[in-house]
């Protein structure tokens, strides 16, 4: 069978190598001259990592990681720790997989090394789809038209394919922006930071942790916003960020005065949708869902729905493939828009004003740390990662 997969992100990699593994034919359509990918941290929790042994890419992968022992929760202003979540050995040993801290380009570019280059098409910029009940087309700027069984769609959040199936549909500000940073690790070697922190605050919150091998510092400092233009490569004007988190703990206030390049970007999602798929056409990753970062589950989501969609096509037969979309789409639809919501409403509680709110926060968190040892989405890690969406 053939497929064609717009976009080569996190998850049109991974759903070109998840049908390739199927046993199809696949023809990754990307409108770049060659693969590119921003470079930033990226956390992948114990659902995703699973995907990637099963694609024969996570020991490629971990070794560029940090293998983070746990998460630690501290309080603005002094710094004062909330509690702290395993994340080491143990939850790997919980969930039958690790939690990964990466450079994204790390991480894509093991996905794309994976890709046979003759099932690559660059600079091949899509601009409609069709179909009829035997196949699916794509039609390139160029006039060319590409045609296969199935088409999936994971051209992210501005995603062309969703209008083209759905009707216009504009991706929704989140009312939170970010800086972003990489700082050498020896920049802030005396700060004694651990691998993955989250300082919470009254309209902000502050992530930190280290990412390849160890070797740099990945910051990204959240904020409340009016407006912010949704761009990777923005930059903040000079000082910015230390006026946005003025009067935090002088530990986040030095890593932001020592961070050399900063990034300013917006935080958009996408409404949930009642379906991705239309016949032989399917949305995959931030086409679909769209989140906020606040459970940093955007590129994990994306890599579990390939996964599924592989699943859902191994043995398909052409005429069978809108009845195994219609699996994929049954199988991922309500656990990620489940992640949006929760991922929305982390936001909403990280950014408490400081006061009772916060203070029966703070308890909870704390008491769930210490009765569960691990995050209360790893609740979701495991439903992902011991059903039958993954299988071994």
């Amino acid at each position: 069978m053939r497929a064609i997969v717009v976009g080569a992100g996190i998850g049109g990699l991974a759903a070109t190598l998840s049908l390739r593994r199927a046993g199809h034919e696949v023809t990754l359509a990307e409108q770049t001259s060659q693969f590119t990918e921003i470079g930033a941290g990226i956390q992948l929790a114990p659902n995703a990592t699973r995907v990637l042994r099963r694609l024969d890419l996570l020991d490629t992968v971990a070794a560029q990681a940090v293998h983070p022992s746990h998460l630690t929760f501290r309080t603005w202003s002094d710094g004062a720790e909330i509690c702290r979540y395993l994340l080491g050995r143990e939850a790997e040993e919980e969930f039958g997989a690790p939690y990964l801290l990466l450079h994204r380009a790390d991480l894509h570019q093991a996905l794309a090394a994976a890709v046979p280059p003759r099932s690559v098409r660059l600079n091949t910029a899509v601009v409609g789809i069709d179909q009829d009940d035997e196949s699916a087309c794509v039609t390139t700027a160029s006039g060319e038209r590409l045609r296969a069984d199935l088409v999936v769609a994971a051209d992210g959040i501005r995603s062309a394919a969703r209008q083209w199936l759905f009707g216009a549909d504009e991706a929704v500000f989140s009312k939170t922006a970010a800086y972003r940073a990489l700082l050498p690790a020896g920049e802030v070697a005396d700060l004694g930071l651990p691998e993955l922190g989250v300082w919470l605050g009254p309209g902000r919150h502050f992530v930190h942790y280290w990412v390849r091998r160890g070797e740099l510092l990945n910051v990204v400092a959240v904020f409340t916003a009016e407006a912010a233009q949704e761009s990777w490569t923005a930059r903040a004007e000079p000082g910015e960020q230390l006026r946005e988190f003025d009067g935090w703990d002088s530990r986040v206030l030095r890593v932001l005065e020592r961070a050399g390049q900063v990034f300013r970007y917006g935080i958009y999602t996408r409404a949930p949708l009642a379906r991705w798929n239309v016949g032989r056409v399917t949305l995959l990753g931030d086409s679909a869902h769209a989140m906020v970062p606040f459970q940093a589950q955007g590129a994990a989501q994306a890599i579990l729905d390939a996964a599924v969609l592989g699943d859902a096509l191994t043995g398909a037969t052409p005429a069978e493939v809108p009845d195994a979309l219609d699996r994929y789409v049954r199988r991922r639809l309500s656990a990620a828009t489940s992640m949006q919501a929760r991922a929305a409403r982390a936001g909403d509680e990280f950014h408490l004003p400081d006061g009772p709110e916060a203070q029966a926060r703070n308890a909870r968190m704390a008491g769930y740390a210490t009765a569960n040892g691990f995050l209360p989405q790893a609740t979701a890690w495991r439903a992902d990662v011991l059903d039958e969406q993954t299988p071994s």
